[in-house]
């Protein structure tokens, strides 16, 4: 299926200019073998870790150097050499006001490597973003601009091509109809959850979110039973799109929810503000379904309407209710999930069989507090600031009790529940969108305006790891950050070395991410954007260099550091600044020839870890 000719773009929201722009489809040309059939391996929408992909990922043959051509006129606005993120990247601006964005590059072309060259020289920086000069780099639609290779973050050789609007928002670059990418494969359904959304809000009788099976059976996906509900739940979707002639599972952008035939909710995934893109994790439960809801804090515009629980499913008691949503790609290829609500009336001594056996448990902001089976108490008491307060039992099971406690009310900081006291370990709720310091008198924590996703509750928990301090924040509790804290650790009791010592993330798998940090008297100082334990550790080994190719013409080495990794390198050649160029997935590191002239003098390369530590390599050239 392909798009019509002429097609209306963006929303210009909150501006004075005219709200919507008319662009003719075929004002941008394709970057990857324009007028031929290509494929993709990525496109925008699709959920990637903490984000949407911006993009789409275009193969090059499984390969690096085909010619990147510029897809209007324009010029290059922004320009940078990385061996992260998207690698070695250009910005084009047109003459519309948009922009276009090509990554994981090999190579620039002739003439804008040797402005880029130049100007690393000038800053001696091997790792350089810049904005050139305006008019410094023009292009012309249909230019060879770069060549595409692998650069970056990238897990195979593909070209990463955005295009964005005049706000810097992008824009699924597929609405511009290029004929050279086809497409009459409808999405995919691979699973179905269904999550309660208020206190008294029940699944099949049960307070928990809860998959649900459907069948691919006359073109579209059947839920077969009627499900049993109470008070209003929320769809999450789980499913991919493929394009035709690839293997690749995509992204699709479009949902729908139709009630009894009438169109209750939207969700469409039709830009990406990178100022909010972190949103996606409210957006998604836990980075792989949709929800087809809205909630308290998502601050995406993708729903129509955008009430609180819009979205939500509600039937009354004894009625049915007929639900089909509809999944679409960008193509407008859609396919149908069709399910059957019967709603039932509200119970409070529903016994049924929890999966979950854990003590205590948080669900949206909800705590859960499971105990055992006791004949005669009913009651629990909640002490919440001085105050306590009896809370009647939610479900019985031949074994557990089950309490629910809505932290809107309170951070409860001992439950009584008769047969034992049960102590949560929250010490703190912090609100969202709002700058808030915490102290334990051990642990400081400082979180800034758009620190949090949402209203979080803190639990923190010192511990030691190789006779250092160490802390863990809020572990295994599924939260998210939006943008970094700030975390001060009290190491009074600490008396070892202190030169090479930093802060790392601790995996479960023992594996340690570099976070850095500093002293401060009795206390140490780090950023993360990450929950999880945090511990200080030690590197004292140099970086490793190993020599592949040393003469006149090339520079080539191999180098690493397996602790703190590898924070930067440098060059000369008798005292002179010379450009390095770096790939960390393989982990090779060239000089760059910027000139026809020989290498030759004393070569002296060093290599500096996140920790400190120096390794120098020098020979006569």
């Amino acid at each position: 299926m392909r798009l019509n000719k002429f097609l209306l773009i963006f929303l210009l929201g909150g501006c004075s200019v005219p709200a919507i722009a008319q662009l003719k489809i075929d004002y941008f040309q394709f970057p990857i073998k324009p007028g031929e059939r290509n494929y993709l391996s990525g496109n925008m929408s699709e959920i990637r870790p903490n984000h949407f992909h911006t993009g789409i990922d275009i193969k090059t043959e499984g390969r690096q150097g085909l010619p990147v051509y510029a897809v209007a006129d324009g010029k290059v606005y922004r320009m940078k050499i990385s061996s992260f993120g998207y690698g070695n990247v250009l910005y084009l601006k047109h003459t519309n006001g948009m922009y276009s964005l090509y990554g994981h590059l090999k190579d620039f072309n002739d003439r804008i490597a040797d402005y880029m060259w130049k100007k690393m020289i000038e800053a001696e920086q091997n790792d350089l973003e810049i904005y050139p000069e305006p008019n410094a780099l023009p292009v012309k639609k249909g230019d060879i601009i770069a060549y595409s290779g692998n650069t970056g973050s990238s897990g195979g050789p593909h070209l990463h091509f955005e295009i964005r609007d005049s706000l810097d928002r992008a824009v699924d670059p597929l609405k511009y109809g290029f004929q050279e990418i086809e497409d009459s494969t409808p999405p995919s359904l691979t699973s179905i959850a269904l999550t309660p959304l208020e206190l008294d809000s029940r699944i099949n009788g049960k307070f928990e979110r809860t998959v649900i099976k459907a069948n691919f059976r006359g073109n579209k996906y059947v839920v077969d039973q009627p499900i049993h509900i109470t008070g209003k739940v929320g769809i999450e979707i789980r499913g991919y799109d493929k394009l035709d002639g690839a293997y690749n599972r995509n992204g699709f952008p479009h949902f729908e929810i139709y009630e009894d035939g009438q169109k209750t909710f939207d969700v469409n995934v039709d830009k990406v503000d990178f100022n909010l893109g972190r949103f996606l994790l409210s957006h998604t439960h836990q980075n792989r379904y949709t929800k087809l809801y809205t909630t308290a804090y998502n601050q995406f515009d993708y729903y129509s309407p955008k009430q609180l629980h819009s979205g939500a499913i509600e039937v009354s008691p004894d009625s049915i209710k007929n639900v089909r949503v509809r999944l679409e790609d960008i193509f407008g290829n859609d396919t149908d999930l069709t399910m059957k609500f019967k709603g039932d009336a509200p119970k409070y001594d529903i016994r049924y069989n929890s999966r979950s056996r854990e003590k205590v448990e948080f669900f949206h902001n909800w705590m859960i507090l499971r105990t055992d089976k006791a004949e005669q108490h009913k009651l629990a008491k909640f002490y919440v600031d001085g105050l306590m307060l009896d809370v009647m039992l939610s479900y019985e099971d031949p074994r557990f009790r089950t309490y629910i406690w809505d932290m809107e009310y309170g951070v409860p900081d001992s439950v009584d529940v008769c047969t034992e006291m049960i102590y949560p370990g929250i010490q703190a709720k912090i609100p969202f969108n709002k700058e808030h310091s915490f102290s334990d008198g051990y642990t400081h924590i400082r979180f800034d305006k758009e620190s949090l996703l949402e209203s979080l509750f803190l639990s923190t928990e010192r511990g030691t790891y190789d006779g250092r301090p160490s802390i863990k924040i809020n572990d295994k509790r599924g939260d998210y950050l939006r943008s970094e804290i700030t975390v001060s650790m009290d190491v009074s009791e600490y008396s070892g070395d202190r030169e090479h010592v930093h802060a790392y993330q601790l995996y479960e798998n023992g594996w340690k991410q570099f976070l850095g940090g500093e002293w401060e008297g009795d206390h140490f100082t780090f950023k993360t954007k990450k929950f999880g334990t945090f511990v200080l550790a030690e590197d004292n080994t140099p970086p490793s260099i190993r020599a592949i190719r040393i003469n006149s013409s090339s520079l080539r080495f191999v180098i690493g550091d397996d602790r703190s990794g590898i924070k930067d390198f440098e060059a000369r050649i008798d005292g002179k600044w010379v450009v390095m160029r770096y790939e960390h997935k393989s982990r090779v590191i060239w000089a760059q020839r910027t000139s026809k002239e020989p290498f030759r003098g004393q070569f002296e390369l060093k290599v500096t870890d996140n920790a400190g530590n120096s390794k120098v390599f020098s020979r006569k050239l």
